[in-house]
């Protein structure tokens, strides 16, 4: 198990689920953060680990808080015996 990629898959789905919420498609996306709408689709599908000014771009396009972007299940504890 690899938690980095698990994140980014959440994310990403989060990403999607947001914008597909506020009815905007990954061109909307593009034009909003100057982010590529192929790059989009990547950061959606978990293959793209987003730095802070990405994630900050995307809050802004999506119009939510930053830490709406990280509202989704997630087990931490099935990490931790892999880091002990």
């Amino acid at each position: 198990m690899d938690i980095s990629k698990d994140l980014q898959k959440h994310i990403g789905n989060k990403l999607t689920e947001i914008r597909i919420k506020n009815k905007q498609t990954q061109h909307d996306i593009e034009f909003l953060t100057g982010i590529d709408s192929g790059e989009v689709s990547k950061y959606e599908q978990g293959k793209r680990n987003l730095t802070i000014k990405t994630l900050a771009k995307f809050a802004l396009a999506l119009n939510v808080h930053p830490k709406d972007l990280f509202s989704f299940e997630f087990d931490i504890q099935k990490y931790k015996a892999e880091n002990e």
